[in-house]
């Protein structure tokens, strides 16, 4: 059992909680009001959120935490207790640790997968989801590539003469330039960040969940049926969320699609403003009550010259 937590400031509440298999994971819990769960990407963790945490926590009770492999959360040496299933269930146990009946939850690249795969199997811990650039992979023609390209860059996590220059070349891969024109210092911080994360958990997460997740094509059916509200937002140069965001609105009518121009994967850095902007309204549009699912005759765009019958 993980020593608690002692913290510097007596309105952050932290501490541990214990996820699938024993595994202890670090959580911060911060403001009053519903809350909200941010779920990292695999390229940082819970410190990416921290303009959504300024924002909402003047408003929201905002919940973010370490995935296992993201020190001080363990990072477990077995394979087993890594997979994309494993991933959703922590989420779970974080909401039932904090004795929550139900959470937004608010999930990034990595996070957007475990936080829609929630909405699908326990609709009832979730008020509302929110999936930021989410899909990478998920286009069957891209499958096969990216697993390839997981594996080769956990080989080069395992190389210690390699593994910090391979994680600066992640960190300026053509999705994350966006953010360094647009904010040198912030994508300078991101970088940093993400080189200084454990080696092995990042390997351990990219060949054990990412390399396996399943596809968002292969569960079309199981959208068609979710009824959770759902913000999926995506930038409009983060080129592989594209189509799996336009696949996502076809088949969940509860689902709203947002994306923001002239932005890459980091959309939530990168346009900080407009993004906690619509988030908020989002969030505040469930709570309120005045969220509605899709008019079920907006999807039938073919037939409107249909001549109306008698």
């Amino acid at each position: 059992m993980k020593t608690p937590v002692q913290p510097v400031n007596e309105h952050i509440r932290c501490g541990y909680f214990q996820g699938d298999g024993g595994v202890q994971l670090y959580y911060e819990d911060v403001g009053e009001g519903p809350p909200i769960v941010f779920v990292h990407e695999f390229a940082g963790d819970m410190r990416i959120w921290a303009p959504q945490v300024n924002h909402f926590s003047r408003h929201f009770r905002v919940i973010t935490f370490n995935a296992r492999g993201y020190p001080p959360s363990d990072v477990p040496d077995d394979p087993a207790l890594y997979s994309q299933q494993i991933a959703i269930n922590d989420i779970a146990a974080l909401i039932g640790h904090l004795n929550l009946d139900s959470a937004h939850v608010v999930g990034f690249s990595m996070g957007s997968f475990a936080a829609l795969f929630l909405g699908l199997q326990r609709p009832e811990l979730t008020r509302s989801v929110t999936p930021v650039c989410c899909g990478y992979g998920a286009e069957k023609h891209w499958e096969a590539i990216h697993r390839k390209n997981f594996l080769a860059f956990v080989d080069l996590l395992r190389d210690d003469n390699a593994a910090d220059e391979a994680s600066l070349r992640y960190a300026n891969a053509p999705t994350r330039t966006q953010l360094k024109h647009k904010d040198p210092k912030g994508w300078q911080t991101f970088a940093e960040q993400f080189i200084g994360l454990s080696r092995k958990g990042r390997a351990m997460t990219l060949e054990h969940i990412l390399a396996k997740r399943p596809s968002l094509y292969d569960l079309e059916e199981d959208f068609k049926k979710m009824e959770v509200p759902v913000l999926l937002i995506t930038g409009d140069e983060d080129e592989q969320t594209l189509q799996p965001g336009l696949f996502l609105k076809r088949h969940v009518r509860n689902l709203g699609l947002c994306v923001l121009p002239r932005s890459g994967h980091t959309v939530h850095l990168e346009e900080t403003s407009l993004f906690n902007a619509v988030l908020h309204d989002f969030i505040a549009s469930i709570e309120l009550g005045t969220w509605r699912p899709r008019d079920a005759a907006s999807f039938a765009t073919e037939h409107y010259l249909t001549p109306t019958e008698s």
